[in-house]
C-alpha cells in the first residue's frame, strides 16, 4: 500500500491543491518514515518536528480558504545542515558549532520557505562538506540505504539518503566537486549542479569564485524541476547573479518542469573519464553496458572528450584557496577541532603562493576555452557520475583505485570537478544498479549556461530508462532498514576518521 510519503514531490503536490491529500497527513507519513528508517541510516540529524506541525496546519488552513497556493505548498523539506535555518541547530559538521542556532535563515532556506515548503530538519554532511563521505565528530556518520555499512557519499549525503528512504519528497544540497551528483549517484537519487549564480548564494566567502554552488536533490527530474524553481533568481547578495538592470534574467517559470526534448535530435559524447579520471574498471564497464543500451535512439553518439588536461592541477589549487578563505582562522586557532579532510585543504593551500594561483586560474580558463570548443560539435556529455562503486565509510577516502593511489584524498570524486572547474550544469541521474548491487548514476553535462537543456535530456532519459529494471531507478529494500540494527551502534560511528 502506498503510503503519503511514498509519492512523489510533483504528486503529492497536486493532491494537496487538489484537497485530495492534507499537508498534516503528508507531514505524518514522512516523520513516521524517518522515526522507523532513520536509526539504520542517521540521515536527518536535527527534527523540528513540532514547528513542522505548525506550519503544516497554517498550509491546510490556507488551501480550505482558498488561497493562492504556491509551488511547494505543504511539500516536507529536508535542509542541508551547511545551510542556516532560524531557530533549528544548524552545526556545519564541525564540533565548534555543536550547539549552534543559527537567528536568520540563509536564502535558499528563505525561498523554499516562501514557496510553501515545511522545513523536517537539517540532513547529515561531513565537516564543512570536505569530503565526499559524509561522517563527522557532531552527529556520526550516514550510511548506504542500499547497504548501511557502505558510503552515502556526500557532501550532501544525508540529503540523498532522506530522500532514497522517501523520507522527505525534496531537499537541498551544494556542491564544489560533486557534493549534489556524488550522493545522488550512490544512493539512486537525482542531483543537480546548475550554473553558477543560477541559485543565488549569499554565503560563499569569495564572492566572485565559481567552484561553489547550491542546488535541489530529488527522486525525480520532474521533482526536481518543481524544488529548482523556487530557488532560481537574480538575487544581488551574489556577484555571480549577473542581470540586466530592471530585467528579470533567471525566471521560476523557465525551470518549474522539464521542457520537451527529442533525444532523436542529440549528438552526445561519451566518455568514461573525460581522459583523466581514475575510473574503476567495474564502474568503465558497468557504464559502456548501459550506455549501449540507449545509445542508439541518438542522432549521433560517439566516444569523445573535451582536452581536461592540468584540471587535476587547476581544482587541486582553486579549491585549496576556497578552503582557505573559509577555514584558516579555525584551523589557525583551535586545529583539535578540526577534522583531518578540513585541516589538510588550509595547510596545502598555505603551501600554495600568487604564482601557483595565477597558473591555476590561467588554466582553468585554457579548459574552459577547449569545453567551449568542444561543445560546437555536441549537445550534451554523458559520463559515469562517480569513478567508483560505494565502499565502507570506515574508509576515510579512497587511497587506491584498481590498486593505482590516488593524488589527493578528494581525486576519486575527478569525474565531478571535471565539470566543476569549468561552470557547466550537470546532473547525476540513477540507471539502476552496479554489479556489486549498488546504485548508478549517470552525469549528464550541458554546454555554458544549459541547465535547462540538461533537465529536459535527464527527464527523457528518465522516461526512456524507467521501463527497464536495468536502468530504472533502484529503491532502497525499506522493510530491511527498518529491521536493521541502529548504525550508531558501529564501532567508529562518531568521529572524523
Amino acid at each position: 500500500m502506498t503510503e503519503p510519503c511514498d509519492l512523489d514531490a510533483v504528486t503529492a503536490r497536486r493532491l494537496i491543491g487538489e484537497k485530495k491529500l492534507s499537508a498534516s497527513e503528508l507531514l505524518e507519513s514522512c516523520l513516521a518514515q524517518i522515526d522507523a528508517v532513520d536509526p539504520a541510516v542517521n540521515a536527518m540529524v536535527a527534527r523540528d518536528d513540532a514547528r513542522a506541525r505548525a506550519t503544516a496546519k497554517a498550509v491546510d488552513a490556507a488551501t480550505m480558504r482558498g488561497e493562492a497556493l504556491p509551488a511547494l505548498h505543504g511539500l516536507p523539506i529536508g535542509i542541508k545542515d551547511l545551510e542556516d535555518v532560524a531557530g533549528l541547530r544548524t552545526t556545519y559538521g564541525s564540533p565548534l558549532f555543536a550547539d549552534h542556532v543559527p537567528k536568520q535563515d540563509q536564502l535558499i532556506v528563505a525561498s523554499v520557505r516562501r514557496a510553501g515548503a515545511v522545513i523536517v530538519g537539517k540532513t547529515n554532511t561531513p565537516e564543512w562538506g570536505a569530503g565526499a563521505n559524509t561522517r563527522n565528530a557532531v552527529y556520526g556518520v550516514t550510511g548506504n540505504p542500499f547497504d548501511p555499512s557502505r558510503s552515502a557519499a556526500g557532501s550532501s549525503g544525508g540529503s540523498g539518503v532522506a530522500l532514497a528512504t522517501n523520507m522527505v519528497p525534496i531537499a537541498t544540497g551544494s556542491d564544489t566537486g560533486g557534493s549534489l551528483r556524488n550522493p545522488a549517484a550512490f544512493n539512486g537519487i537525482v542531483g543537480f549542479r546548475p550554473s553558477p549564480g543560477l541559485v543565488p548564494s549569499d554565503k560563499r566567502a569569495l564572492g566572485w569564485n565559481p567552484l561553489s554552488v547550491l542546488g535541489p536533490m530529488a527522486r525525480t527530474v520532474p521533482d526536481l524541476c518543481l524544488l529548482l524553481s523556487t530557488m532560481v533568481g537574480d538575487d544581488a547578495c551574489d556577484p555571480l547573479a549577473t542581470t540586466i538592470h530592471g530585467s528579470s534574467v533567471r525566471r521560476p517559470e523557465d525551470f518549474a518542469r522539464p521542457q520537451a526534448c527529442d533525444l532523436a535530435a542529440l549528438k552526445v559524447a561519451i566518455t568514461p573519464d573525460f581522459g583523466f579520471a581514475p575510473t574503476e574498471k567495474h564502474i568503465r564497464e558497468v557504464f559502456a553496458d548501459k550506455v549501449g543500451r540507449f545509445s542508439k535512439v541518438f542522432a549521433r553518439a560517439d566516444e569523445a572528450t573535451p582536452n581536461c588536461a592540468g584540471t587535476d592541477e587547476s581544482f587541486e589549487v582553486l579549491r585549496a584557496v576556497n578552503f582557505l578563505a573559509g577555514q584558516y582562522e579555525r584551523v589557525r586557532d583551535t586545529p583539535e577541532k578540526v577534522g583531518p579532510n578540513v585541516r589538510a585543504n588550509v595547510e596545502e593551500g598555505l603551501r600554495y603562493g600568487a604564482l601557483d594561483i595565477t597558473r591555476a586560474l590561467k588554466q582553468q580558463t585554457l579548459i574552459y576555452n577547449e569545453w567551449q570548443r568542444f561543445f560546437i560539435d555536441y549537445d550534451v556529455i554523458l559520463s559515469p557520475a562517480m569513478t567508483l562503486s560505494p565502499r565502507p565509510w570506515s574508509e576515510l577516502y579512497p587511497a587506491e583505485i584498481d590498486g593505482k593511489p590516488t593524488r589527493t584524498y578528494f581525486h576519486w570524486l575527478a569525474m565531478a570537478y571535471a565539470v566543476t572547474i569549468v561552470g557547466h550544469p550537470a546532473i547525476s541521474l540513477p540507471v539502476g544498479l552496479d554489479r556489486n548491487g549498488m546504485p548508478f548514476g549517470l552525469q549528464i553535462v550541458g554546454p555554458r549556461g544549459g541547465d535547462a537543456k540538461v533537465l529536459a535530456v535527464a527527464a527523457a532519459l528518465e522516461a526512456l530508462l524507467a521501463g527497464d529494471p536495468l536502468t530504472a531507478r533502484p529503491v532502497p529494500d525499506i522493510a530491511r532498514l527498518k529491521a536493521a540494527p541502529k548504525l550508531a551502534d558501529s564501532p567508529n560511528f562518531l568521529g572524523f576518521d
